[in-house]
């Protein structure tokens, strides 16, 4: 970790980061050492944490929706922070991946899309490996 914060890993080198939680905040890696930013599914709060519970059960106690006033802008703001891992400064570029498939499937999915930074989208694997393709030859 210390080799990617420190800038001094580079893309050819091959790093990967694989993280839980705790990458979603406090994670800070410039420039180039981070390409590639992986979401294995939306990070929406557990629902068997207390806290969680217990605000969705006041959220529905006063006859509000516990999903759309709690846990889609939980996670709206927690897939906002894990982009903003990838890009750290004007000058940082990158690829993330989400592969939850509920992003594309579900109608809340266009309200998570859009709390994301600008991006250019891409839905294909070859459109993604180009991508990739272009950063590697870039950062060389």
């Amino acid at each position: 970790m210390d080799r990617l914060r420190r800038g001094a890993a580079s893309p050819t080198q091959g790093c990967v980061l694989v993280a839980s939680a705790s990458f979603w905040e406090g994670v800070d890696i410039p420039g180039d050492a981070l390409q590639l930013v992986v979401i294995d599914k939306l990070p929406f709060p557990p629902p068997g944490d207390p806290l969680v519970h217990a605000r969705s059960r006041r959220l529905e106690s006063a006859q509000r929706s516990a999903f759309n006033d709690y846990h889609l802008p939980e996670a709206a703001v927690a897939l906002k922070q894990g982009a903003g891992r990838l890009i750290r400064s004007e000058s940082d570029r990158g690829l993330l991946v989400i592969c939850d498939p509920r992003l594309a499937q579900m109608g809340y999915g266009r309200r998570l899309l859009a709390g994301l930074p600008p991006m250019q989208r891409l839905s294909t694997e070859p459109e993604a490996l180009a991508w990739l393709a272009v950063l590697r030859a870039d950062a060389g």
